[in-house]
């Protein structure tokens, strides 16, 4: 493919995705198939002479796009949003363009791990300093750390990765972690020999958006000079919005925080963003020094050099994307579609409310609300198969108080009232088949 028909090609691609953004809600949300379908449609060798581009994108439409689940419908509520925008595809492209290989960081589960391997790194040097008669592996073997039992697996992760014990902490009813449960863990730990050295908090849980109490957590930290890390994936950016800030009173306390722009900020996936309160945490955790990347600059204070921030030496150039969204929606652009997201959850929580066979699971704060029939596990499990046969709308659930809850995620950025409606009469609609059975 030469310049001149890139020019072309490039032409027909951007109408095709223009095509398929404006009409993806015609599309089935969710496929109608078996893993493995692809296996009968493609061929088990790469082809040996050269494909035509129409040939193809003929392919796209016939074997890619039926297996697709299209996370950008404005029936699609299932997980967290997977941020879109137009500036944000024009910069995906001028950055694939550009192709320079940038030394940032990468996702919320990575930054989890970045961080507990630093403060990982900071207690064992610390006990060593009193104690250099304690070896390395010994520290280690006593290194507890701790996170919300409602907090993302990735989290647990990073412990199992980092070679560390992790405790969960149990959650009060608003399933949200408290200082007192966090205190209590922690002295009988000391009082079992263990050194706690980490805490994940969480600002927005998967399963319902709950809020850790940071302002009771972070101080317990700091007394036991334990490592607070926030993760703010999903709500970390409906904090440009004045009037969710104080959600985030008690970061003054966290030595690192992370949210997903590609989550909610409408830029594509993938681009996390993450802060440390001191960068020699991090930089004397991971730093390697090999000749053929020293540059003249690195000491002088003028240029941060992140790849001692991460695990991958090298990442893509995410932060063009973020730079084009910030410019081409401005503040207001930005909070006004986080408000219109909020006010779209709160219109289907008072649907939920208005009809007496269902309760609300937890408080609607954010985009995120998690329902269930009154009723047995059971039934609700049922509902959702139904759900997820019809195709119609996609929802996936969660666990909480022991109970089969679904969650109901303002995910699109085109999700308008309308698709709220619709989505709540198809729901009711699979409620009346579903009560109607003999078996309930």
């Amino acid at each position: 493919m030469d310049a001149a028909e890139f020019r072309r090609r490039g032409r027909e691609m951007v109408d095709y995705v223009a095509d398929y953004l404006e009409n993806i809600e015609q599309r089935p949300v969710y496929p109608d198939l078996e893993p493995g379908y692809l296996r009968s449609l493609i061929p088990s060798e790469a082809p040996l002479e050269p494909e035509s581009y129409e040939d193809v994108m003929k392919d796209v439409e016939r074997v890619i796009m039926p297996g697709i689940t299209h996370w950008h419908s404005p029936y699609f509520f299932a997980y967290f949003p997977a941020a879109s925008s137009y500036p944000a595809m024009l910069a995906d492209m001028l950055c694939g363009a550009i192709g320079c290989i940038g030394f940032s960081w990468g996702t919320a589960s990575e930054a989890t791990l970045i961080s507990l391997l630093a403060a990982r790194c900071k207690a064992i040097r610390r006990v060593q300093a009193t104690n250099p008669e304690i070896s390395e592996a010994e520290v280690l073997s006593k290194l507890v750390a701790y996170t919300s039992e409602q907090a993302h697996s990735s989290v647990e992760r990073a412990a199992l990765i980092g070679g560390v014990m992790m405790r969960k902490v149990p959650t009060d009813k608003t399933y949200a972690v408290g200082g007192h449960m966090l205190k209590q863990m922690v002295e009988e730990d000391k009082a079992a020999g263990f050194i706690p050295f980490y805490f994940c908090a969480t600002l927005g849980t998967t399963p319902s958006c709950a809020f850790d109490h940071t302002t009771e957590l972070g101080p317990i930290c700091n007394d036991e000079n334990m490592w607070m890390h926030i993760d703010a994936a999903y709500a970390g950016s409906a904090f440009i919005c004045p009037e969710f800030r104080p959600l985030l009173n008690g970061i003054e306390f966290a030595d690192s925080f992370n949210f997903n722009p590609h989550k909610w900020l409408l830029v594509n996936f993938d681009c996390s963003a993450m802060w440390v309160k001191k960068r020699t945490d991090i930089i004397g955790a991971f730093k390697m020094e090999p000749l053929y990347l020293k540059h003249e600059n690195q000491e002088s204070g003028l240029v941060t050099d992140y790849r001692h921030w991460q695990i991958p030496l090298g990442r893509r150039f995410r932060s063009l994307k973020l730079w084009f969204v910030f410019r081409m929606y401005g503040l207001k652009g930005l909070q006004a579609h986080i408000r219109k997201q909020v006010a779209l959850a709160k219109e289907f929580e008072s649907l939920v409310r208005a009809d007496k066979r269902f309760e609300i699971c937890a408080e609607v704060i954010m985009g995120l609300v998690c329902f269930r029939l009154k009723g047995s596990n059971e039934l609700n499990q049922n509902l959702l198969k139904k759900i997820t046969k019809s195709q119609e709308i996609h929802l996936v659930p969660c666990q909480l108080s022991g109970r089969f809850v679904l969650r109901f995620a303002i995910c699109a950025r085109t999700t308008e009232s309308r698709h709220i409606q619709q989505a709540w009469r198809h729901i009711t609609q699979l409620t009346f088949e579903l009560l109607q059975e003999p078996s309930h």
